[in-house]
């Protein structure tokens, strides 16, 4: 199971954070939380599913013991913007279209940290993750209808950050 899963959880969990150790860590317990909890799994979702939702909850865990200052120390510990960059894939080929496609990355990231957690949660599930509206339902606990009207607007929320119309 941690051979097929864990480099999905740990994209979400790198693209929530910006932060490699952190994802690291907290897809190491997600893994070790599912291996102590997996007699109390009933098999009512995917096993995807249900570690998607551990990762949602040791994400939401660490937000809480650490009173949001995440963003306050990205900068520091996170990601570097370009590297991030580097890991999409990217049509264009002149070294002009590259440092452009990186600026729209950067100004993207910025966009999605303006988001509230669950907004940025479900921003991230169905466009870094492409998870579908359902499958983000379960793991998050919220219904359909609520996951689409975050969904909504956290990309509007986005595009009027990189300076589009609502």
């Amino acid at each position: 199971m941690v051979q097929k899963h864990r480099p999905q959880i740990f994209r979400f969990l790198l693209a929530s954070t910006r932060d490699v150790d952190l994802a690291e860590t907290l897809t190491q317990e997600c893994f070790l939380k599912a291996h102590r909890n997996w007699a109390s799994f009933r098999g009512e979702s995917s096993a995807m599913t249900w570690l998607m939702r551990i990762a949602i909850n040791l994400q939401k865990d660490h937000w809480r013991n650490r009173r949001m200052q995440f963003w306050r120390t990205t900068r520091t510990n996170g990601v570097d913007v370009d590297e991030a960059s580097e890991w999409l894939s990217s049509g264009e080929s002149s070294v002009e279209q590259k440092l452009l496609a990186r600026e729209r990355v950067s100004q993207v990231w910025t966009a999605v940290k303006s988001l509230s957690e669950r907004q940025r949660t479900v921003f991230l599930m169905r466009y870094v993750e492409e998870q579908d509206l359902n499958e983000i339902a379960t793991a998050t606990g919220l219904s359909e209808g609520t996951v689409k009207a975050h969904l909504s607007r956290a990309v509007a929320r986005v595009r009027l950050e990189l300076g589009g119309k609502r």
